[in-house]
Formats: C-alpha cells, structure tokens, sequence
C-alpha cells in the first residue's frame, strides 16, 4: 500500500540517585535583562491544513497505467502560464500536504517523504515536457519489480505565484490500490534580501571538510572537535571524525571511526576522557579519549541489542538520552565515573503512543528540571530530581508541533525557554516556564517558512541557531520577548557539491565550549569554526 505523505518536507532542485548526581542542581542562572509585563501572544501553528494547489486527478484516470501521466492531472484551475517565469536557476524546497489535509487534520505527521526524492530527482531539476508546452513541470518515475505491483510517482507544476514561489500536484499509484494524491508548494532557497555572505563579525575562522556521510553534530573537548554523521546515499556511510582544532584557523582531520551495520550517529558529547555517541542501532556508543586524537571503543549501554539513541547530552554527573526505540523513553545514567555509565532511571512520558509522532527527540536540564523536545508531545517539563521517579509537570503544545531543541536560563528570576520546531514555518518560541502546568507564549522570531531551527546554544544574552539553510544567525535575547538579529553566517552555497539533498541541508550542529568559538557542522560542508560575538 502506498504510504501516506502528509506535511512532509523535501528539496527540489528547480524543480537510587542523590542530589548530588545533578551538576547544576544548586546553580541558578541569572541574566541581567529586561523581562517587562507585555501582552499575551496567540500561538499559531507553524503552518495550516489547506490545499496547496488547484490541481486534481482526472476522474476516470486512477489506475495504471494512466495514473501519473501528464494528461491524468486536471490543470483547469492552474495557471499554468505563469510557470514561464519560474526562477529555473536553483534550489527549492518543498512541502506536501494530502489533497484531504482539511477534513483529516488528526493524521498530520512529518516524515522524511520516501515520494518526492525519487520522483522530483534529488540532483537535477524537474524535466520539462516537450513542444508547446515545454514550460510546464512534470516529472513521473516508474518502477516495475518481479513479484511486485507496478508503481508510478508522478508530480506536476499548476502555478508560479512568483519568480521563486510555485505550487503543484502529486500522485502516487500503486497498481490495485486508490491513489494517493497530494498537493504541494516549492520556495527558492537563496539568501534573504539585502543580505551578504556575513554580518556581526560572523567570520569564518577555519572550515574542515572531507567527512564521510551527512555531518550534523559537533562536540569540543581538549583541543579536539568531535563530528558525527549520518549514512547519507550521496555522501557515504555516517562516521565519527575527529579534528585537531589547537590552530582554529586550520582545523586538521586526524581520525575516522566508522562501524559496519552501524553508521548513523546522530549526537555527540563528552565528560572527561570518555565520549559518547548517540547511535541509532545500538543506543549509546561509549569511547575512551584518553588519546584525544584516538577514540578506542569501549562498549555500548543496551549489550548489543537494538537500541535507537537520536541524541544525548551531558549535565554534571548525569548523562540524558533520548531513546527512539524499541521504546520511546528518555534514559538517565550517572557518570561520575565517565567511562562506566549506570543506570538510574527512565522516564516514558504520557503521550506516547496516545498522540501520533510524539517521541523524545531532544533536551537539555537546569536545577532538577529536565526540558523534553517530544515533537508532537510538545516541550514536556519534567522533575528529575530523582532519576528513578522522574515527575511531569506540564508541557507546552502547539497545533501541530514539532518540538526539536530549546535551551533554557533564568531571566531576572523568571525561567525562560527558547523552543525551536522543525518544520515548514517551525520558528523560535519564547516561553514563560514560571508556572510549568501553565507556560505561556511571550516572545517569537521567524525567518522565512522554507526553512527551520535546527539546533540552538544559549549563552548569556546571546542566542545561536544552526537554522539550516538560512545559516548560523545569532540573536541578542536579553528582551526575551524581542529577539534581535545580531548577526549570521550563511553556510550554504549553491555551487557547493552535494548541496540541496533536501530541506534537511546546510548549518545543522552547533556548540560554544567556553573558548572564545562557535562551532558548526554544515551538512556538506562539515566543520566550520567562528569567533562568539
């Protein structure tokens, strides 16, 4: 049967613990800012459950083998003209929403979409059909297996509403089954208006490429950073590599650590002369950097058995990780003795497997408390006091949330959490966690909808995003509810190779280790290093 594709996102080219286990337990965080009363935000979803595009199937045309051909669209509420003047030259990124979206708004999910990739080519722009009509963008693929039903994923143009803004239809036909039909809406990537390549001193330092696999995340420890990828069909097999950073202007590959069957590491952190790494077969990887230059293997924490760990961090003596299966739980282990981790506790929270795609993605702690990213779940407050009964507290929600990172900080004794979604139009939220069964909505920030947050540091005033293809931008937050731009560093460039995989491209990772830089993964371009601002 073919799956569903709902609020997906691709790219197109042109087309028994003590107290004492928590570091920060007595510590509390205080900025100088101005957290004056102001007036109550309405929270909006990221985006809304509307068709995309006027374009339909043919009734008569459902099955093989017309479905997907170019004659099966119904293009009589298109604007088809208008596709002339389609900016041709670039990368889009695009979302699709089901032709039912509106009356079947509960089923909303966002996946890596297995439809457009292969249909909408990865590399290259959407063919054009042929004689007069050779504006119009249509693409179809075609797949035919032994002992399989016949498959065609076909997509079509319906209009341009501006140089760098066009809208279409999909269609997905498996033979013996009702189609899925889809609509969708592409934006050209390309730099905001009226900006450069930099600006706030954002200057790149040092750049190290030559990773193997999708890098997105970065840890640095004793002169050393640390880069995890993601088995990526372009860019090989996930890995850990290693970079001596002593001279930042010219960051040196010295070591790479690659696992058969077991290549997709999606975080990294370290606490002494141990690193751990979040591996999504065998949950996390537990390495000794006695030798900073030379990670040696020591063990895994699920024994060899599948584990999908998507990311993990460290606070003083505990080491949080986010399990995405078999269960969907987050675990704490004490790691007052780095390399030999143990178990305390695990917390599985309510939601889970009640409302659809909630999971623990990611989090990060501060006295006690433990801040959960659960995607649909909302940012879930927790009390984790003690690591055997962690305790929910409450959680913020939005219309179809997809809470991905947040960091967290006392602002004039009022606690402050920055959320980041990821999504098309997933933006900073700014909360008031005072009251955590009751958090409120005080402050946002959103570049343009096509492309997210993907992580954030927070230090002092200072807010830094890896904001995926709009770069690394930093924002003066100490008006928590007025975020200021004071600066950004475009990563993404388009003659970069392997760039525009997908929406998932460009400034993915990023930490700020107390030594005067910024550290980001690029995913194609790997580790870039810039002076805090």
């Amino acid at each position: 049967m073919v799956k569903r594709i709902v609020g997906a996102v691709v790219m197109l080219w042109c087309a028994g613990a003590s107290t004492a286990c928590q570091g920060r337990d007595d510590e509390v965080v205080e900025l100088p800012v101005d957290l004056s009363p102001g007036p109550a935000i309405q929270d909006r979803a990221d985006w809304e459950p509307v068709p995309l595009a006027a374009c339909k199937l043919k009734p008569g045309m459902e099955q093989l083998p017309a479905c997907g051909t170019l004659e099966s669209f119904d293009l009589s509420g298109c604007d088809t003209e208008s596709l002339r003047g389609l900016d041709r030259s670039g990368g889009y990124n695009l979302r699709f929403h089901g032709a039912d979206i509106a009356a079947d708004d509960t089923a909303q999910y966002i996946g890596v979409d297995h439809f457009a990739p292969l249909a909408l080519g990865r590399r290259g722009a959407l063919p054009l059909t042929r004689g007069a009509d050779d504006h119009l963008l249509y693409s179809v693929y075609r797949e035919t297996r032994p002992n399989r039903p016949a498959l065609v994923m076909a997509t079509v143009g319906c209009s341009a509403q501006a140089r760098d803004h066009v809208k279409g239809c999909a269609v997905s036909c498996l033979a013996g089954h009702a189609p899925v039909v889809d609509t969708w809406e592409g934006r050209r990537v390309q730099w905001l208006p009226g900006e450069a390549e930099s600006s706030g001193g954002l200057e790149l330092l040092g750049e190290a490429g030559g990773h193997s696999g999708r890098a997105v995340d970065v840890f640095v420890a004793r002169e050393h950073a640390y880069v995890v990828s993601i088995d990526d069909y372009f860019l090989g097999a996930g890995a850990l590599q290693v970079y001596d950073v002593k001279d930042r202007q010219a960051p040196r590959l010295v070591k790479t650590v690659q696992f058969a069957d077991d290549s997709y590491w999606n975080g990294v952190w370290a606490k002494g002369e141990a690193l751990y790494i979040a591996s999504a077969a065998r949950g996390v990887l537990v390495f000794d950097i006695t030798d900073p230059a030379n990670p040696l293997f020591l063990r895994d924490l699920s024994g060899g058995a599948y584990t999908n760990v998507h990311t993990l961090f460290v606070d003083g003596d505990r080491l949080y990780s986010m399990v995405n299966a078999p269960d969907s739980e987050v675990h704490i282990h004490d790691v007052k003795n780095p390399r030999e981790p143990v178990l305390l506790g695990h917390y599985r929270d309510s939601t889970v497997g009640v409302v659809r795609g909630s999971f623990p993605h990611d989090a990060t702690s501060l006295n006690h408390r433990l801040f959960v990213s659960h995607w649909r779940g909302g940012l879930v407050i927790l009390d984790a006091k003690d690591p055997a009964n962690v305790k929910r507290l409450g959680a913020y929600v939005y219309p179809r949330a997809t809470s991905h990172a947040s960091r967290v900080a006392y602002f004039n004794n009022n606690l402050i959490a920055f959320e980041g979604g990821e999504d098309w139009g997933a933006h900073l939220r700014v909360l008031n966690l005072n009251d955590p069964a009751n958090p409120t909505l005080i402050g946002e920030y959103q570049l343009p909808a096509w492309a997210s947050i993907h992580n954030m540091e927070l230090k002092g005033s200072r807010l830094y995003l890896a904001h995926y293809q709009h770069g690394l931008r930093v924002l003066d937050v100490s008006k928590p509810r007025e975020p200021r731009p004071l600066g950004h560093f475009h990563t993404v460039r388009e003659s970069d190779p392997n760039r525009g995989l997908d929406f998932w491209d460009g400034a993915i990772g990023i930490r700020l280790p107390g030594d005067g830089y910024v550290y980001v993964v690029d995913t194609t371009r790997g580790l870039l290093i810039f002076p805090e601002i």
